[in-house]
This record gives C-alpha cells, sequence and structure tokens, in this order.
C-alpha cells in the first residue's frame, strides 16, 4: 500500500504545491512558500509504522556565487518536532509543516534534519535506527528548475519521502519473524506542484463477471527505460502517484499471483490529475 507523508510550508512539502494568490503586490520582497511531504510506495506489508521525526528544514536561496554547503544562503522553514508515521500518509493525504514568509528568488536544494527513526512491526517489535546524517547536516534535496517564490505570491513544494528505498529489511521480508532489522537510506524526491501533475486509477481483477479491487499491486512509473517512481494500491484497489513532471510516461501494473499488465503511456498534464486504471488476469494453475 502506498503511503504518504506530505510536509507543507507556505514561503518557501508526500505530496507540496505552488500556487498563486490573487495579491496585487507582486513588487513585495518576500512571498509566501508552502512544503509538503508525501512519500513514495512501501510494500512490506509486515510492517505497522515507519515512524520519523523532523526537527529542522533549511531552504537555499540561489544566487551565482553560493557554495552548496555555504549556510548564510539558507533560510530556516521550520524548527518545530514534528512526529510521523509515514505509513499514515497515503494517496494523495498531506500534512502541513511550515507557512512562512520568504525573501523572493529561487530556491534549488532544501536541508531536512530528521532523528527519532524506527520501524515497529506488526508482531510488536521496534527497530531504533541510525541516521547516517540526517541529524547533523540535514537530508540534501535537489530540485531542478529550483522552485521561484514572488513577491506577494504564494508556492508550493512536495517532498516525496520514498520509504520503501529509504527503510531497507534485512533479514527473510516474507514473514514478519524473518525480519531481523533495517537500514536508513533516507531518499526523498521534491516537486514543483505547479509544473506537475497526478497519475491516479484503480487496480481490479474479473472473478465471474464481477470486478473486484486488488490490494498491493504495485504500478511503475518508467521514463527512458529507468523507473521514476512507483506506488501501490489500497484495500479499495486505488493508487495515486504525485509530483510527475509534465511529459509522456509509460506505465505497468504487477501483482504476484496475476499476469502483468500491457505497458501502457500515460501523458502527465501540469496542475492537472490523469486518470489510468488496470484489469490484472490472474495466472492460471
Amino acid at each position: 500500500m502506498k503511503k504518504n507523508l506530505i510536509f507543507s510550508f507556505f514561503l518557501v512539502s508526500a505530496l507540496l504545491f505552488i500556487g498563486c494568490s490573487e495579491d496585487s503586490n507582486t513588487n513585495s520582497e518576500t512571498g509566501r512558500l508552502s512544503v509538503r511531504l508525501t512519500d513514495a510506495p512501501f510494500p512490506y506489508a509486515l510492517v505497522a509504522e515507519a515512524n520519523v521525526t523532523i526537527f529542522k528544514i533549511e531552504a537555499r536561496l540561489q544566487s551565482d556565487d553560493d557554495e552548496e554547503n555555504d549556510d548564510s544562503s539558507f533560510v530556516v522553514l521550520m524548527e518545530d518536532e514534528i512526529d510521523t508515521n509515514l505509513l499514515e500518509l497515503t494517496n494523495g493525504v498531506t500534512e502541513q509543516l511550515a507557512n512562512i514568509e520568504v525573501p523572493v528568488g529561487t530556491y534549488d536544494l532544501f536541508r531536512v534534519y530528521v532523528r527519532g527513526v524506527n520501524v515497529v512491526l506488526t508482531d510488536g517489535r521496534t527497530f531504533d535506527l541510525k541516521v547516517p546524517s540526517g541529524e547533523q547536516s540535514g537530508i540534501k534535496v535537489f530540485i531542478k528548475p529550483g522552485l521561484t517564490v514572488a513577491g506577494g505570491l504564494s508556492s508550493d513544494l512536495l517532498l516525496d519521502f520514498d520509504v520503501s528505498r529509504s527503510f531497507v529489511a534485512k533479514g527473510n521480508t516474507k514473514r514478519v519473524d524473518g525480519i531481523n532489522g533495517f537500514n536508513f537510506k533516507p531518499v526523498i524526491k521534491a516537486s514543483n506542484i505547479t509544473t506537475s501533475g497526478t497519475l491516479a486509477g484503480t487496480i481490479t481483477t474479473i472473478t465471474e463477471d464481477v470486478e473486484t479491487a486488488l490490494e498491493g499491486a504495485q504500478i511503475s512509473v518508467i521514463v527512458a527505460d529507468t523507473i521514476n517512481t512507483s506506488a501501490f494500491s489500497d484495500v479499495d484497489g486505488n493508487y495515486m502517484i504525485m509530483g510527475l513532471n509534465q511529459g509522456t510516461y509509460k506505465a505497468i501494473t504487477e501483482l504476484e499471483g496475476y499476469i502483468a499488465s500491457d505497458t501502457v503511456e500515460v501523458q502527465i498534464v501540469a496542475s492537472n490529475k490523469t486518470i489510468q486504471n488496470f484489469i490484472l488476469e490472474e495466472e492460471a494453475n
């Protein structure tokens, strides 16, 4: 099941949006940036919680002579502790993290500081995980092209926390008692909601002429023969992938025990939702 966590910062993010207000004061020296966080799919049905505490977020104001680690170019967006179970946010659900005025300009790098990372399995066991650098120097998240904040207007950023790649299970993942730990390798993708779109739909099968929802089917979005991102259908067969840049992609759906779908082309339009449903056929015994 795909789970999403969205941080929302007004100033400067599963899933984050950039929109324009009707304020006519376009000459203002500050604008509003909204940041939201979402996460990519977490395929482990054996995991009850994937928890992180986000305690600080910074954004770099781009300039020609800025060095990546020059702290003077960074704006603090949030310094409050926010405890989040990434598995509670799914299929378009987002959580606002900040709403703040920031200097106008283009922001091309965000630093997300986290601690208190742990995984709780369905059998009740908890694994506390080490944070490689997210607590000291922050997890670096680049966005290209950068996110521009105009005077008197609002911008929204979507941070996609890829749980399936960030929490890597160790041991036998086919049984809950076979899992003996996790490695935390944070992967976060940033998207400008103004220039990105959403792919959504349902995954079903036909059983005795009755259409039935399929839970846990994986939908992969491919560009240039490389998986861009993926999602899993929920208990009602629904899925949603946010933060896709405008353009043409290929999509395919797979589920154990079923024949993989044909690869289809999907057209993503900025600020719009593209609907693509899939019907899978059960494999012959």
